[in-house]
């Protein structure tokens, strides 16, 4: 039961603006999940209208304590904005992600004039709203994957190889043709590791997914020896479920008289498609083999462009860095932490591989000459 609060001082001018402000930033909370449930159906639209309701109760609350001073309507904080805008062109799993890092920002924990069921609410949303984001990671996981790792292996394999064999001394050709021969190499590469390695791991799961056909003699066991708990025991159930799990398969089996019903029985399939969050084969090959080249195709850029020297490696070096910071962010953005750490994180990586590898490149330039 939400708790009434009794106000032993008049709200100050401070008071109504920090009430103002957070009436605005419900309202545009509101209008985001509402956006974004328009671009979903079935339960995520449910969910997505409840917590649009929820907010709608919030800015019922800041209402009720500004009387008649609500004043005109504002616009909610600049971030709000923004993801309300995400909301209604994109609609994806990034919005999910950049709305699950503002519920974890509410103030209400620290602010008196908030009831305690207020930011329980908001810390509850912050969980409700990690759940979908989740789901919409588990669709993306096989190819984006395959597309992040692509072009993060690009930009710093290439780099380092344009940047070693820079320091060296060579022409400007030399080092343009061996940047392309390492695109080529290694979004081949990527790609055919990828499409192996998803084909592999996809043929296991299908190993181990049961035979179609081993459905349609359900109605002929021995309903004494039950021995289709063996199989369930098999998936990793305990003795006592498998019983009875297998009894209550086998009684809707003999209920429908012979025809095996499986949408009710649950077959001997698994209850987990796994599929689906690794991808297929070719989805992660293209993905690999594009943004690999994608990626690895900045350090040869300055090149192209016919510069040379310090400048085309200064440029190399810049293109490569923004590149990385905003992988970096995508992938920190996605994971629900903070995406400038991540982007830190991802440049000083990449940096100190390719700075390495110049570094060899000066040694070997020097013991050469």
């Amino acid at each position: 039961m939400e708790q009434e609060l009794e106000q032993e001082r008049p709200a100050t001018a401070r008071d109504i603006r920090r009430w103002r402000r957070y009436l605005a930033d419900e309202r545009a909370e509101a209008t985001v999940y509402r956006d974004l449930a328009g671009r979903r159906s079935g339960e995520e639209r449910e969910i997505l209208l409840a917590l649009a309701d929820a907010e709608g109760r919030h800015e019922q609350h800041w209402r009720h304590l500004l009387g008649d001073q609500v004043g005109a309507p504002r616009r909610g904080a600049i971030r709000t904005r923004f993801l309300g805008l995400l909301a209604r062109r994109f609609g994806s799993v990034f919005v999910l992600a950049l709305a699950q890092r503002a519920e974890a920002r509410s103030p209400y924990d620290a602010d008196a004039d908030a009831t305690e069921t207020m930011a329980a609410d908001e810390r509850i949303h912050e969980e409700v709203v990690r759940g979908l984001a989740a789901r919409g990671r588990q669709r993306l996981a096989g190819t984006f994957r395959a597309a992040v790792f692509g072009i993060n292996d690009g930009l710093v394999s290439n780099l380092a190889l344009v940047l070693g064999i820079g320091a060296t001394g060579v022409p400007a050709a030399t080092i343009l043709f061996t940047g392309i021969a390492g695109l080529l190499a290694g979004a081949l590469s990527m790609g055919a590791g990828e499409y192996v390695s998803v084909r592999s791991q996809r043929e296991l799961l299908e190993a181990s997914t049961p035979n179609p056909a081993s459905r349609n003699v359900l109605a002929h066991l021995d309903l004494a020896a039950n021995e289709l708990t063996l199989v369930y025991r098999a998936q990793g159930m305990s003795p006592e479920k498998a019983e009875i799990h297998a009894r209550e398969v086998l009684r809707t089996v003999a209920i429908a008289t012979g025809s095996v019903d499986v949408k009710k029985t649950g077959g001997l399939a698994p209850a987990i498609d796994e599929h689906e969050a690794i991808g297929t084969g070719i989805g992660a090959a293209t993905s690999s083999f594009c943004f690999f080249a994608s990626g690895a195709i900045l350090p040869v850029l300055p090149y192209l462009f016919g510069l040379d020297g310090i400048t085309a490696v200064i440029v190399a070096a810049v293109l490569v860095g923004l590149a990385l910071l905003a992988t970096g962010a995508i992938v920190g953005l996605l994971s629900g932490g903070p995406p400038w750490r991540r982007a830190i994180r991802q440049l000083i990586i990449g940096f100190g591989a390719a700075g390495v590898t110049y570094l060899l490149g000066l040694l070997f330039g020097t013991s050469i000459a």
